[in-house]
């Protein structure tokens, strides 16, 4: 991606003020990077996205803006969901959230959790509204958490060929953009679960908000 310069503009709106407006998204510009390549994981992709936020960044209000780091997340954040939901990403790269990243125990500074934790939000919402629960819970455990798919078809109640076959179906199943609404509380706790798993190694929490006992 080219480095943005003031002069990238419309005609309809001066360039003046574009040399703060610049300072601040450069001063932004990794971190943009960071979250939009953990929700997409695919280098090409971040970039056109943090192009694109760049470019919106131009065209907004700017004045009106209290919290500038904050808008410019949220801008990355909804861009990066909106690519991976486009035919456009599922043909260049895969549509699976990189799961593996989001569970990564590795000791982080308070920068890099923030972008975490919004990977994480964004990923979850985008599984719970394409998955049904048996492939969410196995798709979370097996790609978040290492499971093998004999612990898998143990907490599913099926053979372990046939949990293979669940994690595929979910892996085919999050390339279509057919989604369900995600209940606001049901994907606050299941963030809310993946988070103290993914910092504790304890899974048991997690586990039953997958799987609950019948």
């Amino acid at each position: 991606m080219p480095t943005p310069s003031p002069e990238m503009t419309t005609p309809d709106r001066p360039a003046e003020g574009l040399d703060l407006a610049l300072d601040v998204f450069l001063a932004q510009r990794t971190r943009l990077f960071r979250i939009a390549y953990r929700i997409l994981g695919d280098a090409s992709g971040a970039e056109d996205v943090v192009q694109e936020v760049w470019l919106r960044w131009q065209l907004t209000l700017r004045a009106e803006i209290r919290n500038p780091a904050a808008f410019l997340t949220t801008a990355t954040t909804r861009l990066a969901i909106n690519v991976i939901r486009s035919g456009r990403h599922r043909h260049e790269t895969p549509a699976e959230p990189q799961m593996a990243d989001l569970g990564d125990r590795a000791a982080q500074d308070p920068v890099l959790s923030a972008e975490q934790a919004t990977a994480v939000e964004a990923a979850l919402a985008l599984l719970m509204a394409r998955l049904t629960p048996d492939r969410l819970a196995a798709y979370v455990l097996r790609k978040g958490f290492g499971y093998a798919y004999a612990e898998l078809a143990e907490l599913l109640r099926i053979s372990a060929p046939n949990a293979r076959v669940v994690v595929h179906r979910a892996q085919t199943r999050l390339e279509c953009d057919r989604e369900q609404p995600v209940p606001v509380e049901q994907h606050r706790r299941l963030v809310s679960a993946f988070r103290a798993a993914a910092g504790t190694g304890e899974l048991e929490g997690l586990v039953q908000l997958l799987v609950p006992d019948p």
